[in-house]
């Protein structure tokens, strides 16, 4: 089954949503408020990006740019998870493999074939 990470009230995650829905693809949908990430999440959404799943032009991230940049990439993970709004969303999962982040309608044709 797949896994949508993610914040409800976001636009992208909104059209994710709308998208698996339409296209009847059984999915579960994680609410980061509700049940956070993990430092395991962020790094396994870390190495399929190779870099850190942070949405550098989100509010969240600009308000906390300063302290997160000054950080290990050690200590980022906890931050991260500790403000779960700057990650860039969402997040598709199946069976523990991530898939994409973001969403781009052309991209989960290709992916939920």
């Amino acid at each position: 089954m797949y896994k949508l990470f993610g914040i409800p009230n976001c636009d992208t995650v909104k059209k994710a949503r709308d998208y698996l829905t339409k296209k009847k693809i059984e999915h579960e949908f994680i609410d980061f408020k509700k049940t956070p990430p993990t430092t395991a999440d962020i790094e396994r959404w870390k190495a399929f990006s190779g870099d850190f799943p942070v949405n550098r032009s989100g509010l969240t991230y600009k308000k906390n740019k300063e302290e997160f940049e000054a950080l290990t990439d050690a200590k980022k993970p906890a931050f991260i998870t500790a403000n779960s709004s700057m990650i860039r969303r969402p997040v598709l999962e199946r069976n523990g493999t991530v898939l994409h982040l973001g969403f781009d309608e052309e991209k989960y044709k290709s992916i939920l074939k």
